[in-house]
């Protein structure tokens, strides 16, 4: 990727991360990232277009995090399990993603929720694609993959973000989603 074009990325990332994708001007971008705003115009239309360049960005980074903990995990479930909370843990961690999340509930913006739902679908379709792996090497017992994939991410969503709210911020640890989710779906998913 030309180092000008990655340049503009990251301090596109710094702006929005710090000020919102809202509150975020291609004059603030160009300022962090020290060129004139023609030379954003040179790699993208708009504010809109360098969104969701970053935004594919960020998929790539959580679909790598999602390979690595399944190739590094022991059983299916645990497998399943990895990917999907290394997914969420970098998506509570990552500021941007963070920033997002806090506008698509403050503002509901269509270019933030749509940012935000892109995210989700190539989650889902990605553990999909996964499970339907696991169910032709005979690993998983045959399920709707997309359904499962769909179900299972939004489980984890709900113990990765909504309990807290619901605890006074106590998280759950990754160990405590793991045995808890295990004991529900490991008898009616893996083989």
């Amino acid at each position: 990727m030309d180092a000008k074009k990655l340049l503009i990325m990251e301090s596109a990332k710094k702006s929005f991360s710090l000020f919102g994708y809202k509150g975020t001007t291609m004059d603030q971008i160009a300022k962090i990232a020290g060129v004139g705003k023609a030379t954003i115009y040179t790699f993208f239309a708009n504010k809109e277009d360098l969104l969701h360049e970053i935004v594919q960005s960020l998929i790539a980074e959580m679909k790598a995090v999602a390979d690595k903990a399944i190739a590094e995990g022991a059983t299916p479930f645990e497998k399943i399990h990895s990917a999907i909370y290394g997914v969420l843990v970098f998506r509570k961690e990552h500021e941007l993603l963070i920033q997002l999340a806090h506008e698509v509930q403050q503002f509901g913006s269509p270019v933030t929720i749509e940012a935000m739902a892109s995210i989700e679908t190539e989650v889902i379709q990605f553990m999909s694609e996964h499970m339907e792996r696991a169910i032709h090497n005979g690993t998983m017992k045959t399920c709707d993959p997309k359904m499962t994939a769909f179900i299972l991410f939004k489980l984890y969503v709900a113990l990765v973000f909504d309990w807290e709210k619901q605890k006074q911020n106590v998280p759950l640890t990754d160990e405590r989603i793991m045995s808890t989710l295990q004991l529900y779906f490991d008898n009616f998913l893996i083989k």
